[in-house]
């Protein structure tokens, strides 16, 4: 049987992808069904102040794996290319690339440390078809995105088609690493990575026994307002009948992951491994479904956003009787606090972690009374576009030329009237700037600042054999390339003249 040994507890990591942190029953959301995440709530901690290190999907996984904040691991936007060699010639993936080459994960330290580690879903960091970061059991969705029906999966290096459910299939690859463990002591970690709820939310990609459970439904838990005005073109999205089918889909897929969350926690409990098992319940990055008008997350708009509905993350932690039961903790967290919180936890160590910038809320999660109460910020990024954030204030800066934003979070939470140009805010605009620049100086490798890349949402994709030089690109930026070889001035150019007239 796993470890059955308090000082090695056993870890269940969900992760899932594009869930807002409004979208739990436990949260307040009182539309969505959500029995199994309430479950853990209500056995273990929900953070109700929890940021993701960067408002897409690839960027925020390497932090949470390397603790490292993306202008530190270089991963700056959704990797387009270098997932999986395609057996198509003409297609754009043709080179696998391990983005995280020789930096550390906090799986790595786990499996040197004895730990059995295995994966479930989506990984989307690069070279898919091949095991990295200590895991041993890799069982991996090689994309970042698609059709919940009839995908592929990655089984022991082998691509099948797995005409299924993908949530489904998913939970069940961690359900076979679970079964695998009862013949050893060894403790285990195991990653679930959903892919849900991710788009396509259409009729027809979800089964009819979630879809119907918001038959009748009008959403009134997610606004209905109109369109902003930065919103991109390429975004599901819809008004009347479409927002109901859209949203319903949206919804349905967070039932159908909530039930495969419920048969992990169930299997623990068979297993007689649940108290010794530390249950940890996140998302990538947050999302809006209307929220400000956007469909989408930080890259739901040009410029990109970083509201709180794109960069506030679920985050549920439980381990019945070494964790409070049903509390809430306000202070604010990140994704990059992870790494050392679960060293920590566990009792590991990692030289690494002098040079990140994340700090272990591991005392709070054993009820040390005497726990830092909360970090001073927390910040994130999206290539240009930086973001701190204190309890009562955020300011948003984007690299050159703004636009720049400044929310007084206590007298405007929903951050509907940006101050920045308030005269008598100057003084606050000037402190939280500077705080900002001091915070990433600390940190981020000059190598791998993501302030200088022009990334745009729209991916990250690596030019080898398209430019002939092994280096990485974002989007079309490499079509804008100008006479001296200058990239980024030529493609800001561009993007900044198409959304200053009106055309982006």
């Amino acid at each position: 049987m796993p470890s059955h040994d308090p000082e090695r507890p056993n870890i269940l990591f969900v992760l899932t992808d594009d869930q807002g942190a409004w979208a739990m029953g436990c949260a307040g959301n009182t539309e969505i069904r959500t029995p199994n995440l309430d479950r853990i709530a209500a056995t273990g901690v929900r953070c109700d102040n929890f940021f993701c290190a960067s408002p897409v999907c690839s960027p925020a996984r390497a932090s949470i794996l390397t603790g490292r904040i993306p202008s530190q691991h270089g991963i700056h936007d959704w990797l387009r290319t270098g997932n999986y060699v395609s057996p198509n010639p003409a297609a754009e993936d043709q080179r696998a690339i391990e983005y995280l080459r020789g930096m550390r994960a906090y799986t790595d330290v786990l499996a040197e440390n004895g730990y059995s580690c295995g994966i479930s879903g989506k990984w989307h960091l690069g070279d898919s078809a091949r095991p990295q970061k200590g895991f041993t059991y890799w069982h991996v969705f090689p994309w970042g995105g698609g059709n919940y029906h009839n995908a592929d999966i990655l089984r022991n290096g082998v691509l099948e088609n797995d005409p299924r459910y993908l949530t489904d299939v998913i939970t069940e690859g961690g359900l076979n690493f679970l079964d695998a463990q009862a013949a050893t002591d060894a403790p285990f970690y195991l990653s679930v990575h959903y892919t849900a709820p991710h788009s396509p939310w259409e009729r027809g990609q979800h089964p009819e026994e979630l879809t119907a459970l918001y038959a009748g439904l009008s959403f009134a838990t997610c606004p209905d307002v109109p369109l902003h005005p930065w919103q991109i073109n390429s975004a599901p999205r819809g008004e009347g009948d479409k927002r109901i089918e859209l949203l319903t889909g949206y919804y349905a897929a967070i039932s159908g992951l909530d039930r495969g969350v419920g048969q992990l926690l169930d299997k623990l409990e068979q297993m007689g491994v649940r108290d010794n098992t530390l249950v940890i319940f996140t998302s990538d990055n947050g999302m809006n479904m209307g929220h400000h008008g956007i469909w989408g997350k930080g890259n739901g708009t040009f410029p990109l956003n970083m509201y709180d509905s794109s960069v506030k993350v679920p985050m549920l932690l439980s381990q019945p009787g070494r964790i409070a039961q049903g509390a809430v903790e306000t202070r604010l967290l990140s994704h990059y606090d992870i790494l050392p919180t679960l060293l920590d936890y566990v009792g590991l160590e990692c030289a690494e972690t002098v040079a990140l910038p994340g700090r272990s809320f591991a005392p709070m999660l054993r009820g040390d009374a005497t726990a830092e109460r909360d970090h001073v910020v927390v910040c994130d990024e999206y290539g240009p576009v930086r973001m701190i954030r204190a309890r009562d204030w955020k300011y948003v800066h984007r690299y050159p030329y703004g636009p720049h934003e400044l929310y007084d979070l206590v007298n405007d939470p929903g951050e509907e009237h940006n101050l920045v140009d308030d005269t008598a805010q100057l003084t606050r605009v000037v402190e939280m700037r500077g705080r900002l620049a001091a915070w990433f100086a600390q940190y981020v490798d000059p190598a791998l600042d993501g302030s200088k890349e022009p990334v745009s949402g729209k991916g990250q994709i690596d030019l080898a054999g398209l430019a002939g030089e092994g280096r990485t690109a974002f989007t079309d930026d490499w079509w804008y390339i100008d006479a001296s070889g200058n990239r980024r001035a030529a493609y800001i150019a561009q993007r900044q003249a198409r959304y200053f007239t009106g055309k982006e």
